[in-house]
C-alpha cells in the first residue's frame, strides 16, 4: 500500500507541475474548502493574478468576514524549495490584508530557513504545507484521486 501511495504522490506532483499556476491556486483553495475552511463556498475568494500582492486567496472564517486566512500557492517542481525570504514576504502580505493567519502551500519543499521564518512570525500564524503533505491531504479528502474498493471474496456461512 505504501508503494501505491508513493507512486500516487509522485504522479500527482508531476501532473500539478504540468498545469498552470492558476490551476494550482484553485486546487489549493478547493482543498482548504474540502478540509472545512470557510463558512461556505462563497467565503473563499481567489485573488491570484499578476500584482496580487503575494496573496492568491482569502478565506473568511465567519459570516461577517472578520476572521480570515490568507493563502499563497507556489506551484514548483517537487525538488524546488521555498526559502525564508519568500515566507517573510508572505507574512508581510498577510498583515497588509488585515489577517492574522496564513497558509503557504507549495508543490515543492521548504528550506529550514523557511520553517524558521514561519515559526518566528510575530502577530500572525503561518502554516506551511509542502508537496508531500499536500498530496497526503489530496488523497485523504479525495481531491484529484478516486478511492476504489476491491471486492474481497468471503465464505458465506448463511448460504
Amino acid at each position: 500500500m505504501e508503494e501505491i501511495h508513493q507512486s500516487l504522490r509522485r504522479n500527482l506532483l508531476d501532473l500539478i507541475a504540468d498545469r498552470d499556476p492558476q490551476f494550482f491556486e484553485q486546487l489549493v483553495l478547493r482543498l482548504l474548502r474540502a478540509i472545512g475552511y470557510g463558512v461556505d463556498s462563497s467565503s473563499i475568494e481567489h485573488t491570484g493574478r499578476p500584482g496580487d500582492e503575494g496573496v492568491d486567496g482569502v478565506i473568511s472564517l465567519d459570516q461577517l468576514g472578520l476572521d480570515k486566512i490568507c493563502v499563497q500557492a507556489k506551484r514548483y517542481d517537487r525538488d524546488r524549495t521555498v526559502a525564508g525570504d519568500e515566507v517573510d514576504r508572505f507574512f508581510a502580505a498577510v498583515h497588509r490584508f488585515g489577517a492574522t493567519k496564513g497558509v503557504l502551500i507549495t508543490s515543492g519543499r521548504f528550506t529550514e530557513g523557511a520553517r524558521r521564518a514561519a515559526t518566528s512570525a510575530r502577530g500572525a500564524i503561518i502554516r506551511l504545507i509542502d508537496g508531500a503533505e499536500l498530496t497526503d491531504l489530496m488523497m485523504r479528502y479525495g481531491l484529484g484521486v478516486r478511492h476504489e474498493t476491491l471486492p474481497i471474496p468471503r465464505l458465506d456461512l448463511d448460504f
